[in-house]
């Protein structure tokens, strides 16, 4: 006979016996009422679409030019990598730092991690280091600032727009839709699945 498998509420820290759920179902906590964890079927298929689409996103949104600039029919454009490259060797490092920090690697991090644990799964594996990586991801994803980067981005363009004509670049709408698919893929991804997953 096992034992029961305790949970820890996230809120109160009252231990108590997970049980089973019917599809759609949520569980909640006896002393504060706050949800522990819901069944939502096929709910890390619907984020491993998300996730690779936004992959497919994220790697469009740096290959290509975020902005352009014509100001007397001379026309600049900048890629994400060449603004933190601009920034850099305008001795503003520490911004150069949080820009490539926060709208490069955590992303980059959050989407290939996501992919490493929600790809072996669909195909009925459980990867190498589960546990560590769904504890490593849940670190790492505070500091994806992606939808800050873009509401700076756009503050720019609009002061910037008595100026010079701005034409938006593949990258800037690239960016708008990873925002969506990454707030898509955080809303279906179901963590207990995968703790459940680990545990068998």
């Amino acid at each position: 006979m096992t034992a029961p498998t305790l949970i820890a509420c996230h809120d109160c820290d009252l231990l108590q016996r997970e049980t089973a759920l019917p599809a759609g179902g949520a569980a909640c906590c006896g002393r504060c009422g706050a949800v522990l964890y819901r069944r939502m079927p096929e709910s890390l298929d619907r984020t491993l679409a998300f996730t690779l689409a936004a992959g497919v996103l994220f790697l469009l949104a740096n290959a290509f030019p975020l902005v352009g600039l014509e100001v007397q029919g001379q026309r600049n454009a900048t890629d994400l990598l060449g603004a933190v490259c601009a920034l850099w060797d305008q001795d503003m490092r520490m911004v150069a730092g949080l820009v490539f920090l926060t709208t490069v690697l955590s992303p980059a991090i959050e989407i290939s991690g996501m992919i490493y644990l929600l790809l072996p799964l669909r195909l009925g594996r459980l990867p190498p280091g589960a546990g560590r990586m769904l504890r490593f991801l849940q670190a790492v994803k505070p500091w994806g600032m992606v939808e800050v980067f873009m509401l700076g981005v756009l503050v720019s363009l609009v002061k910037l727009a008595h100026l010079a004509s701005i034409v938006p670049g593949i990258a800037l709408w690239s960016f708008g839709g990873l925002i969506l698919l990454l707030a898509a893929s955080a809303a279906s991804f179901n963590p207990h699945e995968v703790w459940a997953r680990v545990r068998l």
